[in-house]
């Protein structure tokens, strides 16, 4: 199945837009809690290979609006989670939710920084955070840290290696998208059986 090739091609396609930019800070926004919904990065590296110049740029739009996302996300958690919680029992992510609030019992705020940065749903962990009352400044500073490192990242190695990531990507994705899924479902299992 080359669902990934399918989603990066047409990506690329929109990347090219002139509403490319807006496109960038809508994703990166609503992807901090809306559930399901694919990360910024899918569409930042096809425009960091687009328009290398303005890499840090949408970077740093990939980072604000995710970081502003993740605060709607935080206050869904904090005073919706009564409304919410029929459609995550619906979505199937309830169960999903609670193994969350025990990592946040264990971890506290480093989960955030983790589920940030790493290819963990960032979306759970805002609601989260919102849920089990982490303080906002703190979850405010952690995530800007973690997701603009994140992102900067994704703009470094875009426009660090151009061409060369995007001709990577055509023969890889699929293997390193369906590799992704199945890190996050293992680091999921190992975590509920531990």
């Amino acid at each position: 199945m080359r669902i990934f090739s399918y989603l990066y091609n047409k990506t690329l396609q929109y990347s090219k837009s002139k509403y490319a930019t807006y496109w960038l800070g809508g994703i990166s926004f609503v992807e901090s809690f809306i559930l399901p919904y694919p990360p910024p990065d899918v569409l930042l590296a096809p425009m960091v290979l687009a328009k290398p110049i303005k890499a840090y740029k949408y970077a740093l739009i990939c980072a604000v609006f995710s970081v502003l996302g993740g605060v709607a996300g935080y206050f869904i958690g904090a005073s919706a989670m009564g409304v919410v919680e029929p459609l995550l029992h619906k979505l199937g992510y309830m169960d999903k939710i609670d193994i969350i609030m025990n990592w946040f019992n264990e971890y506290g705020i480093l989960i955030v920084f983790l589920a940030g940065f790493s290819p963990l749903p960032y979306k759970i962990f805002t609601i989260g955070a919102g849920i089990v009352g982490i303080a906002l400044a703190p979850f405010v500073l952690i995530s800007l840290i973690s997701r603009g490192a994140r992102f900067f990242l994704v703009a470094y190695l875009a426009r660090r290696f151009g061409d060369n990531c995007d001709i990577w990507l055509q023969k890889y994705i699929d293997k390193l998208g369906w590799a992704i899924v199945a890190v996050v479902i293992l680091f999921v299992a190992v975590k509920t059986i531990w």
